[in-house]
């Protein structure tokens, strides 16, 4: 059984969101002028911890909070078109008790499924640094010794899949969607495209490429 590891989460929480490590991602998500739509509301603009199950199996591990999305409401994947697609996909799963993130407080609930970000603070340009990916490091490797149960880690863009990668010791893999990585003494690592509007305006991620990639997850976890 997991432990109750609820308590000790809250409090990475707060040491996450406390943050001020890299001067630049300071200076920047305190700084950034709000959307027009959202100027009545008080932006975040401070890191972003992650959310979700404390018993959670499956981790997905974005890039970094969106600027208009979890810089403005606090949550990671939370309000914007991200937001929509991914929680649909995990509605859809069983993982999600509603198809939508649309702020801290509208209800939201996880099983079996944490979702974090390999940086906490929005970047200029949705480009952190090497520097403040290693930074971060700490965090993400922090959630992992607190969530135990988790076996598969499903990672949203290259970026993501490179820093899960860095922090599990893994050279040479390749990223693709739909990649798998069987590890040793580690969470198994899964490869989707980004769920941004990027790639699924487009159909280079479609609402049925990322649920197959959850699926699989959970297939492998049962034949384990």
């Amino acid at each position: 059984m997991p432990r109750d590891n609820g308590a000790e989460l809250r409090r990475l929480h707060d040491v996450i969101s406390a943050c001020r490590l890299c001067p630049r991602l300071v200076s920047f998500r305190e700084n950034l002028p709000a959307r027009a739509a959202f100027r009545s509301q008080e932006y975040w603009r401070r890191p972003i911890p992650g959310f979700g199950d404390p018993g959670a199996w499956l981790m997905l591990i974005g890039l970094a909070p969106a600027a208009h999305g979890g810089n403005r409401t606090g949550r990671v994947f939370t309000g914007d078109e991200s937001a929509r697609f991914l929680m649909r996909a995990l509605h859809r799963t069983g993982f999600a008790n509603q198809p939508t993130s649309t702020s801290r407080d509208d209800g939201l609930r996880l099983k079996g499924c944490y979702i974090t970000a390999a940086v906490r603070c929005v970047p200029p340009g949705n480009r952190p640094t090497p520097q403040e990916f290693g930074t971060c490091n700490q965090y993400l490797e922090s959630e992992f010794q607190l969530l135990t149960s988790v076996r598969a880690v499903v990672t949203l863009g290259q970026l993501a899949f490179r820093a899960y990668c860095n922090l599990a010791g893994l050279r040479g893999i390749k990223f693709a969607h739909g990649a798998r990585v069987e590890l040793e003494g580690r969470p198994w690592l899964y490869g989707s495209y980004h769920p941004s509007p990027r790639n699924t305006y487009t159909g280079k991620l479609t609402e049925t490429m990322l649920v197959e990639v959850l699926e699989r997850a959970r297939a492998d976890l049962l034949r384990r």
